[in-house]
């Protein structure tokens, strides 16, 4: 499954979204318990603002839904409705779905792998409505905290069990992370860009740092698990001072030359604005006229950030962009309104100068960890961060004096394009 658009994170197969969510609404009939406490306050706040709680009730106005008959029995009929089955999600992990496609009648498995919050919204939310409810600003801070108190769950070892755990007598079926059928998935996904199909036929740890004597590997959480790192062998790093290396496990998206300080956006096309990606930093002006690289990452990826090249980190920054909620939600936007962690580097080539990395959250991957400082040092291949829960995207960013030659590893970009491992070649200074 590769992430494109906030709507495409999604089966194809809406069943497995029906049927995920009717396991979802048994288990909080089932499991009835008080809402969480940035929970509790988000409903208050709607409670309290005229504007927010109309806009609450038109995101759940059923007559304006567009979902297919399949789902319209499961249509979500309320904002309070809403509270409960995401206060459900706050105590669970997100869980690998395999289930019965009913057009072949084959075991596929379903695409919103870590992303039940996503889903949940796509199932039952009126789009018209949802982007002026979650551009909100006291709602985006609030759904922060709602996530935040999510990962505190999901970095805990109760969360672990859906790494061992298959439940296989209700639909949709699961299966554990460590299932041999979806180590074989996550295997594949690492083996895109190789040259030996022998690969593929290698173990998990082969791969992956863990160990494979204990029960859960050695991973002391779902998140443990999610953010697991590469053995050293397994992505070596590209050398020469002229080459800039991947930094993320990821398949390209497009290149774009002469970006614009503050462009506009328009309904049809999303052009790169830099005052707008880099969150209005004096700095983005030395980028007037240059180039983006932007990919996107597998929710089965390795989902750990390395610096491009060598040199010195001159300023960071998280950017606490907004969850909207829009099915047609395109990449290259999402650089402007998503969660975002920005870092500057000053490369010791002096062809390269200053560059930038941003990486992106979609959805849930609201949680952007930067592991480096404002004047430290890096080599090129260095972990600079990592995403914690989902999908993404990032983008490299270079001044319009520097001359790049892109390398795409036999893949064209686009959203059909397969990953580039990371830390290999992307692209050389002539």
């Amino acid at each position: 499954m590769h992430i494109h658009t906030l709507g495409n994170v999604l089966p194809d197969n809406q069943h497995q979204i029906k049927t995920w969510l009717q396991h979802l609404k048994q288990h909080a009939d089932s499991n009835p318990m008080p809402l969480v406490p940035p929970i509790e306050a988000l409903s208050e706040l709607v409670k309290q603002d005229k504007e927010l709680l109309l806009l609450s009730e038109q995101m759940f106005n059923t007559s304006q839904q567009t979902q297919s008959p399949l789902l319209s029995s499961l249509v979500i009929q309320s904002f309070d409705e809403f509270l409960v089955l995401l206060n459900a999600v706050m105590t669970q992990a997100p869980v690998y779905i395999w289930s019965n496609d009913m057009v072949t009648d084959a075991l596929n498995p379903a695409g919103f792998v870590g992303l039940p919050i996503n889903t949940l919204l796509a199932a039952s939310i009126t789009p018209s409505a949802s982007h002026s409810f979650f551009s909100n600003l006291l709602v985006t801070q609030q759904f922060k905290k709602i996530l935040n108190y999510w990962s505190v769950y999901l970095a805990s070892e109760a969360s672990r069990d859906v790494l061992v755990k298959d439940c296989l007598n209700h639909t949709p079926q699961v299966l554990a992370w460590l299932n041999p059928i979806v180590q074989k998935q996550i295997i594949g996904i690492a083996c895109e860009a190789s040259f030996d199909p022998a690969l593929r036929d290698y173990p998990f740890e082969h791969f992956f740092e863990c160990d494979p004597n204990d029960d859960y590997y050695g991973f002391r959480s779902w998140d443990d698990f999610f953010t697991r790192k590469f053995t050293p062998s397994i992505r070596p790093i590209a050398t020469g001072d002229d080459v800039i290396i991947n930094s993320c496990e990821s398949a390209p998206l497009q290149v774009v030359e002469n970006v614009e300080l503050d462009a506009k956006f328009w309904l049809k096309g999303h052009p790169y604005s830099l005052q707008n990606m880099m969150n209005f930093d004096p700095l983005a002006e030395q980028f007037i006229g240059g180039t983006v690289y932007q990919a996107y990452l597998n929710a089965l990826s390795y989902h750990r950030w390395h610096s491009p090249v060598s040199g010195t980190i001159k300023k960071v920054c998280i950017v606490n962009g907004s969850y909207d909620y829009t099915p047609n939600t395109s990449l290259p936007l999402l650089t402007a309104i998503a969660t975002r962690a920005i870092i500057f580097i000053e490369s010791d080539n002096p062809y390269i100068g200053l560059m930038c990395f941003i990486a992106i959250g979609i959805a849930e991957v609201s949680s952007c960890e930067i592991t480096v400082a404002q004047g430290q040092h890096v080599d090129k291949g260095d972990q600079l961060g990592m995403f914690h829960c989902g999908g993404s995207t990032h983008c490299l960013i270079f001044r319009p004096q520097v001359n790049l030659s892109f390398d795409f590893h036999r893949t064209e970009p686009g959203l059909n394009a397969t990953n580039i491992p990371v830390c290999s070649c992307i692209a050389v200074v002539n």
